[in-house]
């Protein structure tokens, strides 16, 4: 991009700057798409829509590559082509070496990509990358593959000695070509002009000039190229910005042209008949005529932000390898910033406490002389719930989103560490906030990839022990009243207790031979603890689960281990939604108003005598068909104040969470109602067994309950 001035502007006024985010979003895309179809890849039974599917992600990445100068991804993308293109032709059959060296390719082109988005970062270093994926294009074994592309800075050497390959020829002046360029019909004839200003400013591609004196005719514009590019090349250039079907290429002949009445002009049924590769660069994938693909299919698609073909009327059915592509083209998707989204909720928040306050002050009026106005307040609080379910939505993202990355990073894991790991995912769909999302990927990674090194057994000794070779490494999500539960378990070799015991004698913590199960288990946070024998690049450094454990609580979740020696462990992550709006459950103790979070309130009930009983002196419990729960006095805990001395908690609220359960005891219950969750730690500070406030509708600030910590409380 050697060319481009100063704020993204190209010479004579084209701005491609606003294509960049674009282009580089759905590369992304297309490059995650790629590595999902190649995970899932049946080398021994390959189907041919997969392989048309992962060829399309290449090929749609080299377009935009191409058309703003990005010449190392251009150049990857070509290669990877090339190799793709042989697959779905079935002149390669597929091996685990070329799944290997294309994902190792996506790899660096994600690096690559970053870089050029100006994240930083050396030059990718890709010769090894593209020496293998030429040795595989000629049917040759690669030389030992590199996980991932490292980053090199620009002139270092690589270091091994590449063998000589095929390389694609140094345009000279012997390979240049002639050709004739035909742009059109276009709505705006300007259009063409800006085209090739395009071809002359970003690219040096050859030369370009009008032909018939650069008249348009009938929308059409023709004009004679000098270049030494392919025809892929040129169409990727074009393409991006002009409907494929609008731009040709032809070799160029004297007076032969496409308006009418234009010398020598065939008709365009004959020109189609003449011309077998018209319109198609030689060897193109689905040029008319080649082995491989059916007649009926289409051109790679242009990306889906700049254009969005319309299927044609009375079009025969596509086959089902583009079906899945043409749902993705017209699927429509918009582009938010999360900004714009939280401003959003915030609104509708302030919307819901502004209706709850017109529905307290309603209460005092007579209903019947203001019949209109309390049937316009109903139908605002039921349009207010509809529109806040709405945008919540928008922000909860599935964990399948979290799950997809984990299969690529097990599988070289695995072939990393020898060992055979297959991956089951449970509840994909259940759906998170994005901001929680973010933050949970990083330490669902640290367990995954622990339960892999730790867990997991070499096959021989999995054998030994009369387990099947493969090790399996569950994910399981799952919505438990107000939280979320993430599970990552494995069937490895579990938790030995007296080793974590000696090693935290060893690192000075204290560790008695009583400790319950559970607090040996827990022990494996402890800062700096690490049961590995010796240290690799994996793990063993003693850095990992204390920051596991660090992270996932400052998001206001917990973090339980269990574990069969032999069998296999579970760590359960448990966190909270943080639904900006939910529905709450508003109990009375004295003159204080507390929220419960009705997904987690069970049941409540009249105090009977007798049915609270003490136990050691000070603690108290309540029977509930014969099951005894503790019972929390939100008089005590809060210290509420009291005036009517003679009053008597009477009505019980049963709570769950964290997979226990308790009675709180409350003076009244005063109703449901959606309430909007303020951040209390942002605006005061952090209040024990608090986890936010919320304005009522008569503008008084009441606590939203932490039933969790009340939970953990009645535990101690």
């Amino acid at each position: 991009m050697g060319e481009m001035s100063e704020g993204g502007h190209l010479g004579a006024g084209i701005d491609l700057s606003q294509f960049y985010q674009v282009f580089f979003e759905e590369a992304g895309e297309n490059l995650d798409n790629m590595e999902q179809l190649l995970l899932d890849l049946d080398i021994e039974s390959a189907d041919d829509e997969e392989l048309n599917a992962i060829f399309r992600c290449a090929h749609s990445i080299k377009g935009g590559a191409a058309t703003f100068g990005f010449a190392d991804v251009a150049e990857l993308t070509h290669q990877m082509e090339t190799l793709l293109d042989k697959l779905r032709r079935r002149e390669l059959p597929p091996t685990s070496d070329m799944v290997d060296v294309l994902l190792a390719s996506g790899d660096a082109l994600k690096a690559q990509l970053a870089r050029h988005q100006g994240n930083g970062g050396a030059e990718i270093d890709t010769t090894e990358l593209l020496f293998n994926i030429r040795a595989l294009v000629a049917g040759e074994k690669p030389i030992t593959a590199v996980p991932v592309a490292a980053p090199v800075s620009a002139g270092t050497a690589p270091s091994y000695s590449a063998p000589p390959a095929k390389s694609k020829p140094v345009p000279t002046t012997t390979n240049v070509r002639e050709l004739e360029l035909v742009v059109g019909p276009l709505d705006k004839p300007a259009q063409a002009d800006s085209l090739v200003e395009l071809f002359q400013e970003i690219t040096d591609l050859g030369t370009i000039e009008p032909l018939d004196g650069g008249k348009d005719a009938d929308g059409l514009r023709r004009f004679k190229v000098l270049t030494a590019s392919s025809d892929s090349d040129l169409l990727d250039l074009f393409t991006f910005h002009v409907a494929r079907e609008k731009v040709k290429l032809i070799p160029h002949s004297q007076g032969y042209g496409f308006y009418a009445g234009a010398p020598g002009a065939p008709e365009a049924a004959e020109l189609a008949a003449d011309e077998p590769g018209y319109g198609f660069f030689d060897d193109a994938p689905g040029a008319p005529g080649t082995a491989g693909d059916s007649a009926g299919t289409a051109p790679a698609a242009v990306p889906a932000q700049i254009e969005v073909p319309k299927p044609a009327a009375g079009k025969p059915a596509a086959p089902k390898a583009d079906a899945k592509a043409a749902a993705g083209l017209e699927s429509s998707t918009l582009r938010v910033s999360v900004e714009k989204v939280d401003q959003l909720i915030n609104l509708v928040g302030e919307l819901v406490i502004t209706q709850a306050m017109l529905a307290q002050n309603s209460k005092g009026v007579d209903a019947a002389l203001y019949q209109q106005m309390a049937a316009g307040l109903a139908d605002l609080e039921r349009n207010t719930r509809d529109l806040q379910e709405s945008v919540m939505s928008i922000r909860m993202i599935p964990m399948s989103v979290v799950f997809n990355r984990f299969p690529r990073m097990l599988r070289d894991l695995a072939a990393k560490l020898g060992k055979k790991v297959e991956m089951v995912t449970q509840g994909e769909a259940t759906e998170l906030d994005k901001g929680l999302v973010e933050k949970i990927t990083d330490p669902l990674t640290h367990l995954v990839r622990n339960s892999c090194d730790h867990g997991i057994e070499s096959p021989a000794d999995r054998i030994a022990k009369g387990k099947p070779e493969t090790g399996t490494i569950s994910l399981i999500a799952s919505h438990q009243g107000g939280s979320i539960v993430i599970e990552v378990r494995d069937d490895g070799r579990g938790l030995n207790r007296q080793k974590l015991i000696q090693k935290a004698r060893e690192k000075g913590i204290d560790a008695p031979d009583s400790m319950t199960d559970q607090e040996a288990w827990n022990l494996i946070f402890a800062p700096g603890f690490s049961t590995a024998d010796q240290v690799t690049d994996v793990s063993g450094r003693g850095v990992g689960m204390d920051v596991v454990k660090k992270n996932i609580t400052s998001l206001g979740g917990t973090v339980e281990i269990d574990s069969a020696e032999g069998y296999g462990m579970s760590v359960k992550v448990r966190l909270p939604l943080t639904l900006a709006i939910m529905d709450g459950m508003s109990v009375g103790v004295g003159e204080e108003v507390y929220i419960l979070p009705l997904s987690s309130v069970v049941e409540s009930f009249q105090v009977q005598d007798g049915m609270i009983k003490t136990i050691g002196g000070s603690g108290r419990v309540v029977e509930v068909r014969d099951e005894y729960m503790p019972v929390i006095d939100l008089e005590k805990v809060f210290d509420v104040p009291r005036f009517d001395f003679e009053h008597v908690s009477n009505i019980m609220v049963v709570v769950e969470a964290e997979g226990g359960r308790v009675a709180l005891l409350v003076d009244e219950l005063l109703g449901q109602q959606q309430v909007v969750v303020k951040n209390l730690e942002a605006n005061y500070r952090k209040v024990n067994d608090v986890s936010g406030a919320t304005i009522m509708g008569d503008g008084r600030v009441a606590l939203i309950l932490d039933v969790g910590a009340l939970v953990r409380h009645s535990r101690h």
